[in-house]
């Protein structure tokens, strides 16, 4: 028999996610191959979550990601109620053999926190590791806790005491790969795409800018802040601005929209989001930040379209220059590879993500880990 994994995807959104969710895509893609391959999941998130697997555990009856960003006081209890949810499993019950963590920080630092009597832990590092250095650069988690990264780029700028309990890293996956080469291709429209949170890392308002200038269509799609449909922030009152990603659209994206040229959809979700996004020319990623893991990329592969972006981050590792996309450091010549990204062929791109970014590739990885953090518990446990 397969072993118990309790996979902690925390508290923020239901799994799988309607529409935007990053870790909760991830962990919706991850589950499911797992089981195939004979592991039992008991599966931390809150109430709402439908994905199967073997239990749930559940503090919060639905996701608090409308929280996310109000002021520190009205929000730290909510990531610790959960993991003191999930700990008092871990203390209430013997057939846990490990936990697969990906609540940013403070899983790491609570799952730690519980000792060596705790089951061995693998801690998946989703975000800029520049955050944190106080906890990551003196992080000692002992032979228990491990991490890993989900891109090489992402471990290279880790501090020294992270890259010390790493087991490397694995690229993230989309069941959009599966059988990707051999579906029929979509008709390609005239409109380039920004697939994400719009948040200044990301960079809509470069994307929005070099639309206006250079005369592309572009659709901005994803939520700002809490709010997913244009209908919503329109009717928001004057608080929502103290969001800071609310507050980047209002001043810096939303002058370049104007519904012709520029476009902000909101979040796409399902079959929509799939048809917006393998109609594209393009998708477009004008970054600001070193990207960690690039789901949204692996996505655009899957369904055929070319990617153009600042070479950043995980970038360079997903996409090969002028076959599956192309990829500049100066964010004004984006503008000109939108164009020139007409000229690769999305068979490339299907056969490419087909390859390498399957949910299969990705388990079979992880599956791997667990092996290997289990047999190292268990020789501790006998020393």
């Amino acid at each position: 028999m397969g072993p118990t994994v309790l996979m902690n995807a925390g508290p923020w959104l239901p799994v799988p996610p309607h529409g935007y969710g990053g870790i909760e895509n991830v962990v919706a893609t991850l589950v499911p191959e797992l089981r195939r391959l004979g592991v039992r999941v008991v599966l931390a998130s809150v109430g709402t979550s439908t994905l199967p697997c073997e239990e749930r555990v559940s503090v919060f009856a639905e996701g608090q990601f409308s929280a996310l960003q109000r002021p520190y006081n009205q929000v730290c209890g909510i990531s610790q109620a959960h993991l003191a949810g999930v700990v008092r499993e871990l203390r209430d019950r013997d057939d846990i053999d490990l936990v697969h963590d990906h609540l940013e920080a403070v899983g790491l630092a609570t799952l730690a926190a519980m000792g060596p009597d705790g089951p061995p832990v693998l801690h998946t590092l989703h975000w800029d590791l520049a955050k944190h250095p106080e906890l990551y650069g003196g992080l000692d988690g002992g032979d228990r806790i491990r991490v890993n990264g989900v891109s090489a780029a992402q471990l290279a700028r880790a501090p020294q005491a992270l890259r010390d309990h790493s087991v490397g890293y694995v690229h993230l996956a989309t069941p959009l790969a599966v059988e990707a080469h051999r579906r029929p291709r979509p008709a390609k429209g005239d409109h380039v795409l920004v697939l994400g949170r719009i948040t200044p890392g990301k960079g809509q308002d470069v994307a929005a800018r070099l639309a206006r200038r250079v005369g592309f269509r572009l659709v901005l799609a994803g939520p700002v802040g809490p709010y997913h449909r244009p209908a919503e922030l329109a009717a928001a009152d004057a608080e929502a601005r103290q969001n800071p990603d609310v507050r980047f659209f209002h001043d810096a994206v939303a002058p370049h929209v104007d519904g012709d040229r520029v476009r902000w959809v909101g979040t796409v979700a399902g079959r929509d989001r799939d048809e917006l996004l393998a109609g594209a020319r393009a998708t477009l990623f004008p970054l600001r930040w070193e990207e960690p893991g690039g789901t949204a990329v692996v996505e655009s592969l899957a369904l055929g379209t070319p990617v153009v972006a600042i070479a950043r981050g995980c970038l360079p590792e997903l996409v090969e220059h002028g076959r599956t996309g192309l990829l500049t450091g100066d964010e004004e010549e984006l503008g000109e590879l939108v164009f020139a990204a007409g000229r690769l062929e999305p068979d490339e791109c299907r056969r490419e993500a087909a390859a390498r970014f399957t949910p299969a590739v990705m388990a079979r990885r992880y599956a791997a880990l667990y092996d290997q953090l289990r047999h190292r518990g268990a020789a501790l446990r006998a020393a």
